[in-house]
């Protein structure tokens, strides 16, 4: 009776997989804090592209780790077309085709060695305009190694449209931009900086939305859409569910959730200890996400939810 008249139901369609593949290794690395979540080789990354077709998601979103060396100032393995993220994107095409649409980071905290989603000044801010000159770059590179969405996530100002007329520029027009719109400034990313390998000094409150606010996030909604994004996204998913509702109840564009990594933690760690029952509460708050309006999610329980779904 229950099943029968669900107001909300979970598709394998419903997800996106969020993978990170690590410059230099010969073996998948287990990140500490994700239980069951690694940075990838190149191999195991088209193992889990391919493992992601077979489930029914929809697509995998990539970041890559380079290696620390590699970092500068600038972000320079971003625009890099042999940078790892670059030659992941390549790779994962070549396994997969269009079967899983690929998605990439577009961002540069995975890049610098400061650890910031952008070019810092001489006083060692985040200097919008020159970041969004760097994120011109990575469009093209990105689109050019086979992505066919990019993910505009540093929460720079104009940083859409920008991007947009790089990609236009190219002649790429069929590269969709999903935006991270409604970003928040959030204690829940702590897993996420091991996960990367990121060089983080200080903090993103500068350009990242206070989580006590819900206009500012609404208003970066109206100017996302009116420089051309294709879908937006609310980021984190599960402690902003009310923007997240707002934002799917505005616009006539599709829109995502990412239940991020402190979100997983926490699920894992307590499942764990034997606190909570792990599927259970896996799949409940993955519908909490669905009904408060994301027609997509990321998270990483994709694959393994997806399979259970097909199962069932």
């Amino acid at each position: 009776m229950r099943r029968m008249v669900a107001e909300t139901r979970l598709h394998p369609a419903d997800f996106i997989l969020p993978a990170f593949v690590r410059e230099g290794v010969s073996e998948p690395v287990p990140i500490g804090a994700m239980p069951g979540v690694v940075q990838h080789t190149r191999d195991s990354l088209k193992k889990a592209a391919a493992e992601a077709v077979a489930a029914g998601i929809s697509g995998i979103m990539l970041f890559g780790v380079p290696e620390e060396s590699r970092k500068d100032a600038l972000g320079t393995p971003g625009t890099d077309p042999d940078g790892i993220l670059q030659v992941a994107i390549r790779d994962v095409r070549a396994e997969v085709g269009d079967d899983l649409l690929v998605m990439s980071d577009l961002c540069l905290d995975e890049t610098t060695d400061h650890g910031h989603c952008g070019v810092l000044d001489d006083q060692g801010r985040v200097d919008n305009d020159a970041t969004l000159e760097r994120y011109a770059e990575m469009a093209q590179v990105q689109a050019d190694a086979g992505a066919h969405v990019v993910g505009p996530s540093g929460m720079m100002d104009g940083q859409i449209g920008v991007v947009r007329d790089a990609l236009d520029q190219i002649g790429r027009e069929d590269v969709a931009i999903l935006a991270y719109t409604a970003k928040y400034a959030s204690a829940f990313y702590g897993p996420f900086r091991e996960a990367v390998g990121s060089s983080l000094r200080g903090d993103r409150k500068t350009y990242q939305q206070d989580p006590a606010n819900v206009r500012e996030s609404l208003r970066e909604l109206a100017l996302d859409l009116e420089e051309g994004a294709d879908m937006v996204m609310v980021k984190p998913a599960g402690p902003y569910l009310d923007i997240l509702a707002r934002v799917a109840d505005t616009v006539d564009v599709p829109v995502a959730a990412y239940q991020i990594s402190g979100e997983y933690s926490m699920i894992e760690a307590a499942a764990e200890k034997g606190w909570i029952d792990r599927d259970r509460a896996i799949m409940e708050s993955l519908t909490g996400i669905r009904r408060a309006g994301a027609r997509s999610i990321l998270t990483y329980w994709a694959t393994e939810v997806a399979q259970r779904l097909k199962d069932q």
